[in-house]
């Protein structure tokens, strides 16, 4: 399993979906598939969705030395 970061690449809207995707081995379109049908449950899960779109560092890129 690699890191939980948002990608850089494969981002539809953040990049949360495919973070976790990655994170957990499973294709991006599943994942984003997985959050629109939990988003049809009561519960706070677009609330969830912001929350790691804040906390969540976005992927380092390579290539950009500082």
């Amino acid at each position: 399993m690699s890191a939980l970061v948002r990608p850089r690449n494969g981002r539809m809207i953040a990049g949360v979906c495919a973070g976790l995707a990655d994170r957990f081995g499973m294709s991006a379109m599943t994942m984003r598939v997985i959050f629109v049908l939990s988003c049809l449950l009561p519960g706070p899960q677009f609330l969830v969705y912001l929350a790691l779109w804040v906390l969540l560092p976005s992927e380092k890129s390579a290539g950009y030395a500082v």
